[in-house]
């Protein structure tokens, strides 16, 4: 009975970590999104100073270029499935 809860407890924790990651992308997405509309926001205020608004803009870049390279391993999986997909027909 004990293993029967261990294999259990063990499908239960790597569930997630086998579902698909793309609403998770999303919800990243999301977040960056409104970070971002925030960030817009103080600039336009420009009552920040040099070096916390060169900093926010540094985590602004980072932010985008992180969300860039999900949307392109993103694509890349979809165009391998879907030439997989097409060489099973």
């Amino acid at each position: 009975m004990l293993k029967g809860i261990i294999g259990a407890l063990a499908l239960a924790l790597a569930a997630p970590a086998l579902a698909d990651n793309k609403v998770s992308d999303k919800a990243k997405d999301v977040d960056n999104s409104m970070k971002n509309t925030v960030d817009d926001a103080k600039d336009k205020l420009g009552t920040d100073s040099g070096t916390s608004k060169a900093k926010r803009h540094a985590k602004k870049a980072a932010r985008n270029a992180k969300t860039k390279a999900r949307h392109t391993k993103n694509d890349a999986k979809d165009a391998a499935e879907k030439a997989k997909n097409d060489a099973t027909k």
